[in-house]
């Protein structure tokens, strides 16, 4: 029998940085970027092709896409907001694009200013001009256990949220835990749900570990056939319109933990580790504040 494998996606220098008060330089960025390639990472989410006014940190989307160094065998992706925030993501080098909507209508209005169904509606052109470029695309949902504005969310609403993106050819549908409050039990509900339409090898999960059950939530992920996992180097950020979304999962906590578990994850965990508290460093340097 084949050995499942592993597959790490960094998202922290998107949903890591984009939540930071204290503006990172683009130079910064880019160093993280490469940094975060020689540890072995094979995708990296480098940035957001969203408006500065709503997040000021992904101002220099288009630098940062077109500086990034590109490795061999490295993958790195742009979330996009539509079909403009898309052309401008592959003009500049993205090789895959994300988009995002949430299982929780609030939070879509809160987060877009617009409902899930009417959002949805605007990645069907980017998924056709991905589908021409040759590139893949992720749906995130978002709030796919709870809502800071709604609460619990359903299993039935995460299902039915990631058939729509499935059925508009979204290649990965990573499933979000926002604001991490999930559980393992509700986790494994969550993504039963979400497998009666959706195959596992085109599920990811993204938990953040705001309540310390992150690990454990991707455990009974993992158990039900999901083989991609979303890490923060360092831990970094979280999503700045969900109120107590801090802590997202930290990509050398989630590489200690396949590894130990006897995966390998093709990650240098101690360069990772290194990368961790150099951006640290930096993001506090930027914020002003001290030890």
């Amino acid at each position: 029998m084949t050995k499942r494998r592993v597959t790490i996606v960094e998202v922290g220098p998107r949903d890591g940085l984009q939540n930071e008060t204290a503006q990172v330089t683009t130079a910064d960025k880019l160093a993280l970027i490469d940094l975060l390639a020689r540890a072995g990472l094979g995708r990296i989410e480098a940035t957001a092709f969203v408006s500065p006014r709503w997040v000021p940190q992904m101002a220099d989307h288009d630098a940062v896409m077109r500086g990034a160094s590109r490795r061999s065998g490295v993958v790195y992706s742009a979330l996009v907001p539509n079909e403009k925030g898309a052309e401008a993501a592959l003009a500049a080098g993205a090789q895959a694009l994300a988009v995002f909507t949430a299982a929780s209508e609030t939070f879509s209005r809160r987060n877009t200013n617009c409902s899930v169904a009417e959002g949805i509606s605007r990645f069907i052109p980017v998924v056709a001009l991905a589908r021409r470029a040759g590139v893949p695309v992720r749906g995130y949902v978002s709030c796919a256990l709870d809502c800071p504005y709604e609460g619990a969310i359903g299993p039935a609403a995460v299902a039915e949220v990631s058939t729509r993106l499935f059925e508009i050819g979204c290649d990965e549908i990573a499933l979000s835990d926002t604001i991490g409050r999930g559980t393992p039990e509700r986790t494994s509900r969550m993504v039963e749900a979400a497998l009666e339409k959706v195959p596992a090898t085109q599920l990811a999960g993204h938990f953040h570990d705001t309540s310390g059950r992150a690990i454990a939530n991707v455990a009974a992920a993992w158990t039900l056939g999901v083989s991609v996992f979303d890490g923060s180097v360092g831990g970094l950020g979280g999503c700045p319109y969900a109120p107590g979304a801090t802590g997202n999962l930290a990509t050398e906590t989630l590489v200690t933990h396949f590894e130990q578990s006897g995966l390998e994850t093709r990650v240098d965990l101690e360069r990772l580790r290194e990368v961790a508290r150099w951006i640290r460093a930096r993001t506090t340097e930027a914020s002003g504040c001290g030890s």
